[in-house]
């Protein structure tokens, strides 16, 4: 199947996608920073360089993209895509395997994980910030 754009189209869409401070980013930080929760944005002291990263409690919080980390499709990803098959899926799967050894990395060296769904956070923010907050002490 082609593309339904022209080269330039594309090129042009690709290049406004986001990699920080998407929407569902900075409204889960917002929602965090008014619960009193204290972050640093992208730490770069981590490896996988963590959306959000609570130091104080050795959390690391990444809100994932649906499509960049193949959500509903991990097992074969790549598969919802309809041109230049080849390419995509090897991305696609590489940024799986590359979730999983990050999240073993930080797991070996004393840190939390969590990982939301960007969807799941622009649906229901506050339930994403629920269960950061089930982490936390609860004398902070």
């Amino acid at each position: 199947m082609a593309d339904v754009l022209t080269r330039e189209q594309r090129r042009k869409n690709m290049q406004h996608i986001r990699a920080k401070d998407t929407k569902a980013e900075v409204m889960l930080r917002k929602v965090l920073w008014h619960c009193g929760i204290r972050y640093r944005k992208y730490y770069k002291e981590l490896p996988g360089t963590p959306d959000i990263a609570i130091t104080k409690y050795r959390i690391a919080v990444f809100v994932d993209g649906d499509f960049w980390h193949a959500r509903g499709h991990e097992a074969n990803p790549g598969e919802q895509i309809q041109t230049n098959m080849a390419f995509w899926a090897k991305k696609l799967k590489r940024n799986v395997e590359r979730d999983r050894e990050i999240n073993q990395v930080l797991l070996e060296i004393g840190w939390l994980v969590l990982r939301y769904w960007d969807s799941d956070v622009n649906k229901d923010c506050d339930a994403c910030v629920k269960d950061i907050m089930r982490y936390l002490p609860t004398s902070r």
